[in-house]
């Protein structure tokens, strides 16, 4: 299937794609500072530079939109039908980079927490109280990995 849009406008569109400090991201920022925590962003000394770290829990989030991060069996995720080829190697090399900076966090003794934006957003994304409820279950137990993900999946 070829584009509908010039590479030029394309390429445009792609650039104004933000990175960090997203809605999602800003939402759970503010979920957790509201409950009393405290945080730091965006750490560069650590691997994968996490979205939120909480230090006083050694814990970290990260807070990933379901194309980008090719999110299995989610109603947010679907492979692009222009250049096939080019989006599966992308979202597959994301996830794997993913995967080694999540493993490297927890040789480094971190907790990693992913909080998915189909929990946040979309026909199945949950309530703001139980979002808060399960990071917090996660902020203050013993578990090395979770993930938050809306309903239904």
């Amino acid at each position: 299937m070829v584009d509908i849009v010039s590479s030029e406008v394309r390429s445009r569109m792609m650039s104004g794609i933000k990175g960090k400090d997203t809605k999602p991201e800003i939402l759970i920022r503010q979920l957790l500072h509201r409950a009393g925590y405290r945080f730091r962003l965006h750490r560069k000394d650590l691997p994968g530079r996490p979205d939120i770290v909480l230090t006083r829990y050694n814990a970290v989030l990260f807070v990933n939109g379901c194309f980008w991060h090719g999110h299995e069996d989610c109603n947010l995720f679907r492979l692009p039908k222009s250049r096939p080829e080019f989006w599966e190697k992308k979202i597959f090399d994301n996830r794997a980079r993913d995967h080694r900076k999540q493993i490297e966090l927890i040789e480094l003794g971190w907790r990693v927490g992913v909080v998915w934006e189909c929990a946040l957003k979309g026909k199945n994304a949950l309530d703001h109280d139980s979002i808060l409820r399960c990071l917090e279950e996660f902020i203050r137990r013993d578990s090395p990995f979770y993930e938050l993900r809306g309903t239904h999946q």
